[in-house]
């Protein structure tokens, strides 16, 4: 081959490579033999048994991704070959039974949001949110963007790196420090006519509900601004939906909907508009359409919105997202279909119980905030212990547990003592009181 293409040594290949970082002989690494295929295998188990698994009890670790059940019938529908790739169909028309699973998603998170139109498939809720506010700025032509300062912390830092370089002005609204929530006269003092959007999360991230949200939206829309709502789908089962209090665009994570955890991904980015065709035209991802044969006696599905630059649009397109999370899709689909409307209502209330079990049982330790906010929350809530935490979770880790998440460098509380806990259907009674005692061991 070297001969072929008219050079000597290997090496020349590597010449644009600087001498100076190139190994002067193989890095001591391996075994110092070649390894069968039972030896390498024994090798990497001895590793992984390193490696500590917390599912008795389920962590309790809050931060936006929680531990969830996932149904045995999601599992196998996804791992059926028909299903079982995340690219993207270039000849979509021929996937029909796979353009029928993406319609199906497609409305029942429709449904479940009491939106118009949803898309398939984002990467997560913090790109969804960027891509959001993105495209409030293309449709409004303004350059201001108003944000809650309660929103998750990393998904903020995601934002402002999908928005560097594109002359965005974001300002950050307070929060009330006993309830949690946004501070709704501070909104209204910073939403001007040059603000583009209002974002605003519910739950927020330390999982308060917010009950100003119409207050909010009619602060966005008196300024002609966007109004953009971050949600967990689960608490749509309680807590009222953003298409009844005037979202313009809904974004968030489908995690929770039969995904687990998966090692911090992949996960599946919610977005979905009200029918605004400026809206429409601007959403990132795919539509997936229900339409008819030329006869009209055969209904077929079709990719009818693909505003990627892959797809024709080139420079103009809204959203260089090339990736696909359809199986994602596929699995959340699944499993709203598998609970129901009043499956999903009876789950939502099961979280909502124990979440409030496990802050009313933590209040009783004396000198400990639990919850440390006043909001009425669901599934995350923040306590506040009377020592710094991270020694209380050292302990709840020697014990097989793992806690809440620490908040000493978590913005936008960050403090020492306080660690923010996520409590869902998967722990049971025994478990938290389990988790109670072991703090009261600790404290």
């Amino acid at each position: 081959m070297l001969r072929r293409i008219g050079i000597d040594d290997v090496m020349e290949l590597y010449k644009d490579v600087p001498r100076k970082i190139v190994l002067e002989k193989p890095p001591g690494i391996g075994f110092g033999r070649q390894l069968s295929e039972w030896e390498l295998r024994r090798i990497v188990d001895s590793m992984l048994r390193k490696n500590k698994v917390y599912t008795d009890p389920p962590p309790f670790l809050g931060g936006g991704v929680c531990f969830h059940t996932i149904p045995a019938v999601v599992d196998a529908i996804v791992s059926r070959n028909e299903f079982y790739t995340a690219y993207t169909p270039y000849q979509p028309e021929i996937n029909q039974g796979l353009l029928q699973a993406f319609f199906e998603y497609q409305s029942l998170m429709a449904d479940l949001l009491e939106m118009d139109v949803a898309n398939v498939s984002m990467y997560d809720w913090s790109t969804a949110a960027a891509e959001a506010i993105l495209a409030a700025m293309r449709v409004t032509k303004r350059r201001k963007v108003v944000v809650a300062g309660n929103i998750h912390p990393e998904r903020m830092e995601v934002i402002k790196t999908w928005l560097l370089g594109k002359d965005v002005n974001i300002q950050l609204v307070g929060f009330d420090r006993e309830t949690g929530r946004v501070d709704l006269e501070q909104l209204e003092n910073i939403v001007d006519n040059n603000t583009a959007a209002v974002y605003v999360e519910v739950p927020n991230f330390f999982g308060v509900i917010e009950d100003g949200v119409d207050a909010i939206a009619e602060v966005a829309h008196k300024r002609k601004a966007l109004f953009i709502v971050g949600v967990d789908p689960l608490s749509l089962g309680i807590v009222r939906p953003p298409g009844s209090y005037g979202a313009d665009i809904v974004v968030g994570d489908a995690q929770p909907l039969g995904l687990g955890l998966n090692y911090g991904g992949p996960y599946l980015g919610i977005f979905a508009t009200r029918w605004d065709r400026k809206l429409v035209r601007q959403m990132p991802g795919r539509l997936i359409g229900l339409t008819k044969t030329i006869d009209g006696k055969e209904y077929g599905f079709t990719m009818i919105l693909q505003t990627r630059e892959q797809h024709i649009r080139r420079e103009k397109a809204t959203s260089n997202i090339t990736s696909n999370e359809a199986l994602m899709a596929v699995a959340a689909a699944a499993y709203m279909v598998l609970l129901g409307g009043s499956g999903l209502r009876e789950l939502a209330r099961s979280i909502w119980l124990r979440s409030h079990y496990a802050a009313k049982r933590l209040a009783e330790f004396e000198g400990v905030e639990s919850p440390l906010f006043g909001g009425e929350f669901f599934k995350e809530f923040v306590v506040k212990f009377p020592k710094p935490y991270h020694t209380v979770h050292r302990m709840l880790l020697e014990k097989g547990i793992l806690g809440g998440l620490p908040l000493a460098d978590k913005p936008p509380l960050m403090d020492d003592c306080s660690a923010l806990f996520c409590v869902t259907e998967a722990h049971s009674m025994k478990d938290i009181d389990r988790l109670v005692e072991a703090i009261g061991e600790a404290l």
